[in-house]
Order: structure tokens, then C-alpha cells, then sequence
């Protein structure tokens, strides 16, 4: 099983802009993301940046972005859709996104999935308590995640993600006590010939009573709602 930065690094983030549905697409949708909170003066944080998705929204409405992600390949195509904006790139763990910190934000956002990365609630924790002593008074962090409590059976476990005459990607989901394992099967035709590639990682399954239970723990004020593109959006306030 490949460890979450091996697999983004040499399966997904090679696609991950075709995945998401191009890149005009996707920065689209993030903005829609987070419509009520752009156009403010200040810092932001985006914990999973990737390519950009919420960070050039950010960015163009006048914040201040770090953009922090693992992948070197997917911080670099946000450094070439960033020129000439506010944005400051950071290549490490979520978990060390404080050591690159130097002025408190008022905007932190982990989205898109990113929040069961992380394999413990240990960790769910600990981030949470980083985000908290990172976060302006009346600042807000924002994550959106899929809850995998109660997953699809037998061949509901096959999701189509994208396809092209070119290329399919489909995820299949294993269910273990506290983890999901996902699985990404990519098929790709270059001259007529296809090929298969197989990639798998851990998500942890987060329950969002946890979440909520957590971050009242820690002292934050928070709301969960249905969110975007299937997900969970978690509101938690300074």
C-alpha cells in the first residue's frame, strides 16, 4: 500500500487537474466553495492547496494565501497559475503547517477530502488545536469531507470518477474498522494501447459527531451542513 504523498506524487497528481474537470472548471468551483468569505482584507491558510482550487479565488480577492500541500508537482502548477499574486508555497504535511506561519489568519480552509488524510483522530485533534492557535479572533476554518461511517456495499463500491476517449478513473472502496482503503484503477490509451495502473491508500473514517465533539474540546464553535460535490462542510469559529 503506497503512503498518501507516494500515491498523490506518482498516480493522482499527474491527472489531478484532468480529474477535477480542467482547471478554469475547478477554480470555479472553489470559489463557489467559499463565495462568503472572499473579498476580505487578511491572511489565509489553504491546508491541501494542490493546484490552486481555493487558493487563486483567494488570492484574486485581495487575501494574503500560504498555500500548503505535499506534492511538489501539484505546488508547482500552483506557483504557475499564481504569478503575480499574494501566494506563498509551502511543501510539507498538514500536520506542520504552523512551523511556516508567521502571522495569524483569518481564513483557514482543508478541503475537499483532505481531513482523512490524516489516520488517527489523534491527529484530527492535534490539527484542529493548530488551526485554533493560528486562527484570528472570530476567524473561521472551513474543511469539507466525505463520511465514510456507513459505506456503499458489494459492487456500489465501484465509483466512476472521470472519463475521456482517453482515460477512465475509477475508485473501489475497502472497508476496515476505523479506515477505508481506496483504491484508484486508472486506464489510459496512448497510440491504442491500454494500459491499467493500480494505486492505494488509507482515509481515515471520520464521524462528523466526532468532529464536532473535538473541536468543542478545543474551544471552537462549529457547524456541520451538507456540502459540495457529495462532502460534508464543517464551519468552525475563533
Amino acid at each position: 500500500m503506497s503512503s498518501i504523498v507516494n500515491h498523490y506524487e506518482s498516480h493522482l497528481a499527474p491527472i489531478y487537474i484532468w480529474m477535477a474537470g480542467g482547471l478554469d472548471y475547478a477554480v470555479k468551483l472553489g470559489e463557489s466553495d467559499i463565495a462568503e468569505f472572499l473579498n476580505r482584507p487578511g491572511h489565509a491558510i489553504d491546508l491541501g492547496a494542490g493546484f490552486g482550487m481555493h487558493t487563486i479565488p483567494m488570492a484574486k480577492s485581495g487575501y494574503c494565501v500560504i498555500a500548503v500541500d505535499s506534492s511538489k508537482l501539484l505546488l508547482e502548477e500552483l506557483k504557475r497559475q499564481c504569478t503575480g499574486l499574494n501566494v506563498q508555497v509551502v511543501n510539507t504535511n498538514l500536520l506542520e503547517f504552523d512551523h511556516y506561519i508567521q502571522s495569524s489568519a483569518n481564513l483557514i480552509l482543508c478541503m475537499g477530502d483532505t481531513l482523512t488524510h490524516l489516520q488517527t483522530l489523534e491527529e484530527i485533534e492535534m490539527l484542529i488545536n493548530r488551526v485554533k492557535s493560528n486562527l484570528n479572533k472570530g476567524g473561521s476554518f472551513i474543511a469539507t469531507f466525505r463520511d465514510y461511517t456507513h459505506l456503499p456495499k458489494d459492487y456500489n463500491r465501484f465509483i466512476p470518477v472521470r472519463s475521456d476517449p482517453n482515460r477512465i478513473l475509477t475508485c473501489f472502496l475497502e472497508e476496515q474498522v476505523d479506515h477505508i482503503v481506496v483504491n484508484d484503477i486508472l486506464h489510459e490509451r496512448k497510440d491504442d494501447v491500454w494500459t491499467m495502473k493500480i494505486s492505494n491508500y488509507k482515509k481515515l473514517r471520520l464521524s462528523p459527531d466526532h468532529l464536532v465533539k473535538i473541536s468543542s474540546k478545543i474551544g471552537l464553535n462549529s457547524t456541520i451542513k451538507q456540502g459540495p460535490r457529495g462532502m460534508l462542510y464543517f464551519h468552525a469559529v475563533r
